[in-house]
């Protein structure tokens, strides 16, 4: 399946796929270039809302360097009765690049798909277990 042709669940499959990987590059060109990324519970000098595939992709840009994703276990995709749209549960472990500790993060995530392409994606992930500023935060200025 391509992009364009895969349904909502394949598609967030293979982006979880392309994360693995290392691979930001092709999962930003899983977004489209109106796509929506929000973040309804980050802290305090965070981005809540980014607007746009380039946003999206200079947010995402350093994650690799920051945290080391190995899996994502527990992965339960539910779909709705909206055309498009799904509702993720999952788990992202690994580990933080700088200090070698575990990461293990449960997410929360409500992802729209339009032509094959993620158009809105709304991230519920804890904003208790890091710290702004700290290893995990690949949004700090110094990156």
């Amino acid at each position: 399946m391509t992009a364009t042709t895969a349904g909502p669940p394949d598609l967030f499959r293979r982006s979880l796929r392309m994360l693995l990987d290392k691979d930001i590059a092709a999962w930003v060109g899983l977004w489209d270039d109106q796509g929506v990324l929000e973040f309804p519970f980050a802290p305090e000098g965070w981005p809540k809302r980014l607007e746009g595939r380039a946003a999206v992709a200079d947010y995402m840009r350093h994650y690799p360097d920051h945290i080391d994703l190995h899996d994502f276990p527990d992965l339960k995709i539910h779909e709705t009765g909206e055309p498009g749209t799904i509702v993720v549960e999952m788990r992202g472990v690994g580990r933080v690049v700088e200090t070698g500790k575990p990461f293990d993060m449960t997410y929360i995530a409500v992802v729209t798909v339009t032509g094959g392409l993620i158009t809105h994606y709304r991230d519920y992930w804890n904003p208790l277990a890091v710290a702004p500023g700290g290893a995990t935060d690949f949004t700090r200025g110094d990156r």
